[in-house]
């Protein structure tokens, strides 16, 4: 059996375990609070930044001569993703607060 297929029966299953008391609930199915709205911009931007972490230091191992260059440009993008995750945090907490 592939790895894919376990891991969509495991779902199904979890599903079918959890779905029980959500639709006896009185409220919402699904409430989709600021808070997780944050949490996933967090893991977002450190997946981005990661993700730029990792190519720069492939690519500084591939050419040592441009080294210099690449943590530069490396630098700036992260700070790019970490300025709008950083916004969109601010956006959660506003929406949190207000």
């Amino acid at each position: 059996m592939s790895r894919v297929l376990q891991v969509s029966w495991c779902f199904v299953i979890a599903l079918l375990f959890f779905a029980t008391p959500a639709l006896a609930a009185d409220g919402p199915l699904i409430v989709l609070d600021p808070a997780i709205g944050a949490g996933l911009i967090m893991l977002g931007g450190g997946f981005g930044i990661s993700k730029i972490g990792t190519a720069a230091v492939e690519s500084m191992a591939r050419q040592p001569e441009a080294a210099k260059d690449i943590s530069g440009a490396m630098l700036l993008a992260a700070a790019l993703i970490e300025g709008a995750t950083f916004f969109a945090l601010i956006v959660c907490i506003l929406v949190i607060v207000l």
